[in-house]
């Protein structure tokens, strides 16, 4: 695939995993569209890689339009990457016998599950329009999971549910697209150090990153980045789920 000159859209692109994408895209020699909630670290992004930023919320369908839009007037749509997503945690039952919030359950299926299926069927029609290339290419689409999907500990009830169901649909998806040469494949993380742990303490991570067969540290958002770049392109590369997580098999707790 011919990335040089071609758009990259990153939602969840202002931070963390999603902007580590952006710069490694960028890189590349895309053109990076990051969509976000977060206007003032999306517009400091993409002035910094020389891309354009549209506040979008994933969950809404007039926002993604719009953000596919703005993507589509750099040129053609090469590359989606869906990093957007939050994990509260929350226990089935609390100890005091207070049922989980249904509010904050669907809250987060509709942002993580609903909302990487919103940014699939938008972008996915926006890149019929590009000429394929010699093996009949138009594209790759790479989704963001979690070894939650699989591992799922107390309190993960809501954000397990919705990275599971994306591990659930990336092959049926890859199967709809197949006819336009559009790829799709899904990156289930492990434990990577990004804004959501930036509350712990330092020694909490080290703890954290102790759980981790080898090396025993907690993975960088570069490294996300280096395997969405690898997804991207390889052509062979297609409706499939890889664990990036250092060999760790979450527990309990």
């Amino acid at each position: 695939m011919e990335l040089d000159g071609a758009v990259a859209v990153v939602t969840g692109g202002a931070s963390g995993l999603g902007a580590a994408t952006a710069r490694v895209l960028a890189g590349a020699g895309m053109k990076p569209a990051i969509l976000d909630i977060n206007g003032e670290l999306g517009e400091a992004v993409a002035e910094e890689l020389g891309g354009i930023f549209a506040h979008c919320d994933v969950t809404s369908g007039d926002d993604m339009v719009a953000g596919i839009d703005a993507a589509a007037s750099l040129g053609e749509i090469r590359v989606v990457v869906n990093c957007a997503g939050i994990g509260p945690p929350c226990r089935t039952l609390a100890r005091d016998g207070t049922p989980h919030s249904l509010s904050l359950f669907r809250k987060v299926i509709e942002i993580n599950l609903v909302g990487t299926f919103n940014t699939i069927r938008v972008a996915a029609s926006a890149m019929m329009g590009n000429q394929p290339d010699g093996n009949n290419d138009r594209g790759a689409i790479i989704l963001t999971s979690s070894v939650a999907a699989y591992d799922g500990q107390i309190g993960q009830a809501a954000y397990s549910a919705s990275k599971g169901g994306i591990v659930g649909m990336t092959l049926p998806i890859a199967r709809d697209l197949s006819v336009l040469g559009i790829r799709v494949s899904t990156i289930a993380p492990g434990i990577i150090d990004t804004p959501l742990l930036a509350g712990l303490p330092e020694p909490a991570k080290a703890s954290l990153g102790q759980q981790v067969l080898h090396p025993k540290r907690l993975g960088r958002p570069d490294e996300y980045a280096e395997l969405v770049m690898f997804l991207v392109t390889h052509r062979y590369m297609n409706g499939e789920t890889i664990r990036m997580d250092g060999g760790i098999r979450m527990g309990p707790k």
